[in-house]
């Protein structure tokens, strides 16, 4: 059976930096407008049903309204508390269930909630506001298909998704939590309001990806690195006051609307497998822009590079794959060209 798991986080693209910075609000109406997008597109090329993550806004049931689909649609049975484990219990249960491929809603937070839940069902990440990383934007329907084609075996899943990296937190050599953008060492002793702005408390940061046209924590990286980031590594980057006269300034944009100068102290690649020591506490630890874990005074605290973060599907492959396999074609037998003999267009 083709089992597609929807995850739409209702919390999403609703944070402080809709405050503190300049990034627009996401409602959850149009949430809705995608999921049902999306459900078409999973239809149209041959899902046979959809498991998805109840929530307090009925994202999925709003979606269905109006709509004549063939294909089941039903919620997982699973209470919801309204928080980020929401999203991590729904992956396991996805998982647990034998679906083929997770629609996942959200953030670079929302991800990784579900990413703690399971990394062995393929994500296709659809990004729902502005800060985001991990998740990209595309267009509902063609999210829908791409993830249906996965989820159909019309193409072969290890040809059109991507392996990514994660990194796990370590306090006293157990892992703890995990991150799949980046971790910040924040000099502060309460997570208060989760989004980070003050780039002079935030001392290290350790990066699983770096571009210069990244908006958040990673694009610190991007502004200090001249060349992509192989997949086999990571970045390490420490971070001074900025009205030091060590290290160099670099100009990042930290968050929507909000560009900051920002003084770097020393840039290290990382490999996979290797650990990276903080030595500040009581400190707070942020995962993927967000506070998440409260360091006491004499924890030991580590970062590890680890390869064994989701698969992703690459859309454009899937959908380029799809049609050279005529995976999908009410004309599958027969040639199709929008080209004449002439190599022009017909």
């Amino acid at each position: 059976m083709a089992l597609v798991g929807i995850i739409a986080n209702p919390a999403s693209g609703k944070d402080i930096r809709r405050l503190v910075a300049h990034g627009s609000v996401f409602d959850n109406i149009e949430k809705v407008n995608i999921v049902r997008r999306i459900l078409l597109g999973l239809q149209a090329v041959g899902a046979d049903k959809v498991l998805y993550m109840p929530d307090y806004f009925g994202i999925v049931p709003r979606a269905v309204e109006n709509v004549h689909l063939k294909m089941s649609v039903e919620p997982l049975d699973m209470y919801c508390e309204g928080t980020q484990e929401d999203s991590t219990l729904a992956a396991r249960l996805l998982a647990e269930e034998g679906a083929r491929c997770l629609v996942v809603l959200g953030g670079d937070g929302t991800n990784r909630a579900v990413a703690k839940g399971s990394v062995s069902v393929p994500f296709m990440s659809v990004s729902t506001g502005t800060n985001n990383i991990f998740p990209c934007m595309v267009e509902g329907t063609i999210a829908g298909m791409a993830a249906g084609f996965v989820a159909t075996g019309l193409v072969p899943v290890e040809d059109v998704t991507f392996p990514a990296k994660r990194l796990d937190v370590m306090i006293d050599g157990e892992a703890v939590d995990l991150a799949l953008v980046d971790v910040a060492l924040y000099d502060d002793i309460f997570l208060g309001s989760k989004a980070i702005w003050d780039m002079d408390r935030v001392k290290e940061l350790v990066l699983t990806q770096a571009k210069p046209s990244n908006i958040g924590l990673s694009s610190v990286g991007g502004m200090v690195i001249d060349r992509p980031m192989p997949q086999e590594k990571g970045l390490h980057v420490l971070l001074g006051p900025s009205d030091s006269d060590e290290g160099f300034v670099v100009t990042a944009p930290v968050a929507p609307g909000l560009i900051k100068p920002v003084r770097v102290l020393e840039v290290n690649e990382i490999s996979l497998g290797e650990e990276v020591s903080f030595d500040l506490s009581p400190a707070v630890i942020a995962l993927d822009g967000e506070r998440e874990v409260e360091v006491l005074p004499g924890k030991k605290v580590s970062v590890r590079l680890n390869e064994n973060g989701p698969r992703v599907v690459d859309i454009e492959m899937t959908m380029w794959l799809a049609v050279r396999n005529k995976a999908w074609s009410p004309a599958a037998n027969e040639e199709v060209s929008f080209y004449g003999s002439s190599g022009h267009n017909a």
